[in-house]
């Protein structure tokens, strides 16, 4: 088995995939190039260890401890960085306030189809929101609510280290007896709890809104909820919730109390784990952690 020549292919591979995931940003990609790459680097390591002499265990045992290394290297990073958040004076539920300049939509075609498909099924925009994330990085949403106004469809634009923008939707409904059905497509880590009137439910992989929306309706339908109208603004309920968030959280051990967060973090130990794990079956699996 020439592992030189694999070695080149893996190196194209993952070179296609990364400009393949500049232009679309679907975690399909990114997750498929993250086991590339360390697939890469363990066969890597493996063969310069046997090229150069620097061991005489065999290839495979030598590919095998690099895996495990890049694991432990990996973690150890992901775990600097959710205490550097936890030590940060970035709120982890930050306030909304209304965007004053209206729906921002960046220029990519993908998106305004999107935007096009919610304007042929009805949905209309409710409300334009902003949350800064970091220092001059905002978190922007796009409220659109369908012609019944039961189903309230948040659009966040997520800016990217790389300048890109990545796009995810959060579908809600809220019932007579005050159960909230959630249903989205984030593929980002939380780790936390949810209120116990919340029913969520996170289906990263399912990227196209049409199919996220039936999904909600078929979640609606099966669990014969009597959904109301919203009648809320999309910016108070927001806040609302961001808020109850936060209670809740605290409350369970995810976060820990107000006094003690200036010297030990926002975050737990617990919590810190729970996110730790929920990143890396995100980034490698595209699947949350349910917890029970």
């Amino acid at each position: 088995m020439d592992i030189g020549r694999i070695i080149v292919g893996f190196s194209v591979i993952s070179l296609l995939l990364h400009l393949l995931n500049s232009r679309v940003l679907l975690p399909a990609v990114t997750i498929a190039n993250r086991w590339v790459r360390w697939i890469l680097f363990s066969l890597g390591v493996a063969f310069l260890a046997d090229e150069l002499g620097w061991s005489d265990r065999p290839f495979w045992s030598i590919a095998a401890v690099a895996f495990l290394g890049w694991f432990l290297v990996e973690s150890a990073y992901h775990w600097m960085a959710i205490r550097a958040l936890s030590l940060s004076p970035l709120p982890l539920f930050p306030r909304f306030v209304v965007n004053t300049s209206g729906e921002e939509w960046p220029t990519q075609r993908r998106l305004f189809a999107l935007r096009d498909w919610l304007r042929r099924e009805r949905f209309h925009l409710v409300q334009s929101l902003k949350a800064e994330i970091g220092p001059g990085a905002f978190l922007r949403l796009s409220i659109y609510q369908d012609a019944t106004n039961q189903i309230r469809v948040q659009i966040a634009f997520l800016p990217q280290a790389s300048g890109a923008i990545a796009l995810c939707c959060t579908l809600s409904s809220r019932t007579t007896d005050d159960v909230r059905y959630v249903t989205d497509n984030l593929h980002l880590p939380f780790g936390g709890f949810y209120p116990e009137n919340w029913m969520v439910e996170r289906r990263p992989w399912i990227r196209n809104i049409k199919r996220l929306v039936a999904r909600h309706r078929r979640r609606l339908e099966h669990n014969g909820a009597a959904v109301q109208p919203w009648t809320t603004e999309p910016l108070d309920d927001l806040n609302r919730q961001q808020g109850q968030l936060e209670k809740v959280n605290t409350e369970l051990g995810f976060l820990l109390p107000h006094q003690d967060r200036e010297e030990y973090g926002k975050i737990s130990t617990e919590g810190r784990y729970r996110v730790w794990k929920e990143i890396w079956m995100l980034n490698y699996l595209g699947r949350p952690v349910e917890y029970h």
